[in-house]
């Protein structure tokens, strides 16, 4: 039905309810690009292969982890869901690279699987505005180059103005193991064949990616005595800045750490020819930074082990997830690979790992608000977009959810800038890098990482979440009263005046801290390496009582004030290529200047600014010299007209 006008027949019914907002898909990325519109007022119909599958974990049982958490609050910050949901199911939390600075520290958290997507599901049904229905997309309606609504496999056509495609790995999705190939999505759920057809007889340019997954084993037949195990942290934690502290004094489960063997690498190597990722026999490119066990035997040949990873899968079921033993292999093979590991000789498979083949919508189609080049109102999010992992997904649902809603209110797009978000991060790359892999996220990805903690998250985006109308008042309050504390506490540490006496010296002596030869205030004594805020009692005996959130926060802006300041000001430079906006108008192939690559890239990209085009790939800063000499020139002409 493609550029098609909705009275061709190729449907049995007209629903006759009129709805704002479409959204194909209700995993991570689907239920953020639902509940941000319904929440903003307007009526939203979310479409789903399988209702059982609402916010499903295909993958690992957790969120979180270096970049990843940073996105998971960012999303809560801005008013979404995903944080709170995991809040509410998980099983254990802690904080990983502990050992590091701030910048890369970050939680990881276990769900219990069912009851994440319970949880999610029950949102939705009862989110006003929302309806959740069970069928199959198989056509897109476009009119005069303009999204007017879907198709699905039952015959009915809903209409809306704004249609937001949140796939994931379903559109021509394929699933192998080993010599076994068949057309299936994640778990052996129905693929999303049509819909990939539509969107080529739309002229989209599609990729074909792959992923994979490990086997799934019955904890019962698991010896964990053989395994190191990984127990959740005790303390005050939580992915949501409105939660408190979900598991502190609670019962965490625990992962478990093994590893493969020499044995296992042998018995790898001996069955390449029965795998499909080495053989060449599969189309798509996989994920470098979630390679398969297979990949990773005959890519470095000279480590004699890899770790692995057990991960429950929930508390009412004995699965666990093994994360690191990603695999192709035939079933046989997997079961004689788990006899070789540490702990999982006699682990019985409950579920086989398994490669995915699916399309994605290649860059360049889409610009920073998600929208669509060719089709207005038509978004796409997650991993449609050629991204991986549940969190990247989810920030993209969020935005496409926010820009759709605001468009129909006539009111300017949420663009996050790289130096705002790693959200913005994220989009920034899939508009300009041309991923030919899946993308996922890396705190190296963020120049400016160090400003975009996951501690802070909130202080830099929930006054645009509340600008775009999302956050709640309750979110709000609970913002302000952190914000109001962290300035309490700096005023108070700069303000705050201690002597070198002989207590204050043998105090800081006790902590393993220089002297003090003359008067100094509470913030210059904090920003030693070695003392934190606690550590100040010793020194100040009516030291005030805030937060771990809050204390901590102002702690790093003062042990790390230098660099801080010299990030803000790469950000205004950063800023000053940002706002040189390039006329949507602009014919690349006019300027001579540019070289073809550049031409070809800025053709189809169409960037926003000149900043914006210096980050794509292909275009030198001989490219963007030329550009600037042409903006100089086009302000001058406009200048002479002027005057």
């Amino acid at each position: 039905m493609s550029e098609r006008d909705a009275g061709s027949g190729n449907y049995t019914s007209e629903s006759p309810k009129k709805y704002d907002v479409i959204v194909v898909g209700a995993g991570h990325a689907g239920c953020e690009a639902a509940l941000a519109p319904a929440r903003m007022g307007y009526r939203v119909l979310v479409l789903t292969v399988n209702l059982d599958h609402v916010a499903f974990m295909p993958c690992n049982p957790s969120l979180g982890g270096p970049g990843k958490a940073h996105i998971a609050r960012e999303i809560d910050a801005l008013g979404g869901e995903m944080a709170v949901n995991m809040d509410k199911t998980m099983t254990q939390i802690r904080m990983v690279n502990t050992s590091k600075g701030p910048a890369v520290q970050a939680l990881r958290g276990q769900a219990d699987k069912a009851r994440y997507h319970e949880r999610m599901k029950q949102v939705l049904e009862n989110q006003q505005n929302l309806d959740l229905k069970q069928d199959v997309v198989v056509d897109l309606v476009v009119e005069e180059k303009k999204i007017s609504g879907v198709v699905t496999k039952t015959g009915i056509l809903y209409r809306a103005d704004k249609v937001i495609l949140t796939t994931g790995t379903f559109l021509r999705a394929c699933n192998i193991i080993g010599e076994a190939r068949y057309s299936a999505g994640p778990n052996q759920q129905y693929p999303a064949n049509s819909l990939s057809e539509s969107l080529e007889e739309l002229n989209f340019d599609l990729l074909r990616f792959m992923t994979t997954t490990p086997p799934r084993v019955k904890g019962s037949t698991v010896d964990f005595s053989k395994m190191r195990e990984q127990p959740g942290d005790k303390g005050n934690l939580s992915f949501s800045f409105t939660s408190d502290s979900p598991l502190q004094g609670k019962k965490q489960d625990s992962c478990w750490l093994t590893h493969t063997t020499e044995k296992t690498h042998e018995l790898i190597r001996s069955q390449v020819d029965r795998a499909p990722l080495i053989s060449g026999e599969m189309e798509g490119t996989g994920p470098r930074y979630c390679p398969s066990i297979e990949d990773k035997v005959v890519e470095f040949p000279d480590k004699d082990s890899h770790q692995l990873f057990l991960e429950p899968e929930g508390r009412s079921t004995d699965e666990f997830y093994i994360s690191g033993l990603f695999t192709g292999l035939p079933l046989d093979v997997q079961q004689r690979v788990l006899e070789t590991i540490p702990g999982l000789e006699r682990a019985e498979i409950m579920r086989p790992g398994y490669a995915i083949e699916y399309d994605c919508v290649a860059s360049g189609q889409f610009d920073l608000t998600l929208e669509t080049d060719s089709i207005e109102g038509l978004y796409t999010a997650g991993q449609i977009n050629g991204t991986s992992g549940y969190e990247e997904a989810g920030g993209q649902g969020l935005i496409a959810g926010i820009n759709a809603a605001l468009a129909l209110e006539g009111r300017d797009p949420l663009i996050l800038q790289r130096s705002e978000a790693y959200i913005g991060v994220l989009i920034d790359e899939l508009v300009t890098k041309n991923p030919r892999e899946p993308y996922r996220m890396l705190t190296s990805r963020a120049e400016y990482r160090l400003l975009l903690r996951q501690d802070n998250a909130d202080q830099r985006l929930t006054p645009l979440g509340r600008e775009t109308g999302l956050v709640s008042d309750r979110r709000w309050e609970i913002y302000k009263n952190k914000k109001e504390q962290i300035e309490e506490l700096e005023d108070y540490l700069n303000n705050t005046k201690v002597t070198p006496t002989r207590d204050v010296i043998q105090a800081l002596q006790e902590l393993d801290s220089g002297g003090l030869k003359q008067d100094a205030n509470l913030e210059k004594i904090l920003r030693r390496p070695e003392i934190s805020y606690p550590d100040l009692k010793k020194i100040v005996d009516d030291l005030p009582e805030y937060p771990r959130e809050v204390f901590r926060q102002v702690e790093i802006s003062n042990k790390y004030q230098g660099y801080i300041d010299r990030q803000r000001q790469q950000i205004k430079e950063f800023e000053r290529m940002e706002n040189r906006l390039l006329p949507e108008d602009i014919n690349y192939d006019e300027l001579s200047n540019l070289r073809q690559e550049a031409r070809e890239k800025l053709s189809r990209i169409r960037p926003r600014s000149l900043g914006q085009a210096s980050r794509i790939s292909g275009v030198s800063p001989a490219d963007i010299s030329a550009l600037m000499i042409y903006l100089e020139k086009e302000e001058k002409a406009d200048k002479e007209k002027e005057e």
